[in-house]
């Protein structure tokens, strides 16, 4: 069974209009797809295509207006599942600032083990562990407010890990760090998933998404295509139509391509392109 599992979720944001009367905004319009456990999925689209609201349920945050969510077989509508569901599935979302509520590091990564009424010995364990596993443990006594972004963000994910989730979604976490500070946010999240933490990373960067098992496509609400990152990222003319874009390596060896060098189809990364290159001259 999928850890994660999403059957026709439809998602409607509930406005008013100026005489009170509510008026529905459809977010999300029909989609499912699995997640299994272990993995290391991607969710990329355009700002308005609904992956930031289909994160959100997959967590509890917010509940389908139609379909089912479902995390290690909890259907996240049931009320009496959510506490788990949440134990289940944590959350890091792109601001930093939004998520840290302490004025000390390690006060605030133990904020949700606080709160789960877990012993103090063990909680001063996870802290520790934690801040060890995104490198700052050295920071423990800081106040967040005098840390960079980067920083300031694995503070935040060493308060989701604290949690010992199975599965931590990341909600465009690097989208306001600069390129040294999103490659060492990816770095974590490949490090967690490597050692069995579910991931589902949600960016507009391609080169993050190309670093996944599995990719999500979405626009308008929909998934328009799935599969493994070079499934997705050998379509795209099909991207570029979705206002998308890809990795740098995929575009170069495309054009490369058109110019008549030898170069194989299915180049994902920048080293598969230099060897691809360094083999064309070779011949």
């Amino acid at each position: 069974m999928s850890f994660i599992r999403v059957e026709n979720l439809i998602y409607d944001y509930i406005k008013t209009d100026e005489g009170g009367a509510p008026i529905a905004s459809r977010a999300i319009k029909g989609v499912s797809f699995n997640i299994e456990r272990g993995s290391f999925t991607a969710i990329i689209g355009q700002n308005g295509s609904g992956k930031s609201t289909l994160a959100k349920n997959l967590n509890g945050l917010l509940l389908p207006t139609e379909g089912k969510v479902c995390i290690d077989g909890l259907d996240t509508s049931v009320p009496e599942n959510v506490w788990n569901v949440r134990q289940k599935v944590a959350m890091v979302f792109q601001n930093p600032d939004n998520q840290i509520v302490s004025a000390i590091v390690e006060d605030d990564v133990a904020f949700g083990p606080e709160n789960l009424g877990i012993d103090p010995a063990e909680i001063r364990r996870r802290v520790d562990s934690a801040l060890d596993g995104v490198e700052m443990g050295d920071y423990k006594e800081k106040a967040p407010h005098m840390l960079s972004g980067g920083q300031k963000q694995r503070i935040a994910i060493a308060g989701a890990v604290a949690m010992e989730p199975e599965c931590i979604v990341f909600d465009e976490p690097t989208a306001m760090l600069d390129p040294k500070g999103r490659r060492e946010v990816l770095g974590i999240a490949r490090d967690l998933n490597s050692k069995g933490m579910t991931v589902v990373f949600i960016t507009h960067f391609m080169e993050e998404a190309a670093c996944a098992d599995h990719v999500i496509v979405m626009d308008g609400g929909l998934i328009k295509m799935e599969g493994t990152p070079r499934e997705v990222f050998s379509r795209e003319e099909e991207l570029v139509s979705l206002s998308l874009g890809v990795p740098a390596a995929v575009q170069l060896a495309s054009r490369l391509r058109k110019r008549g060098v030898e170069i194989p189809e299915g180049i994902l990364t920048d080293e598969e392109l230099v060897r691809a290159i360094t083999e064309a001259k070779a011949e």
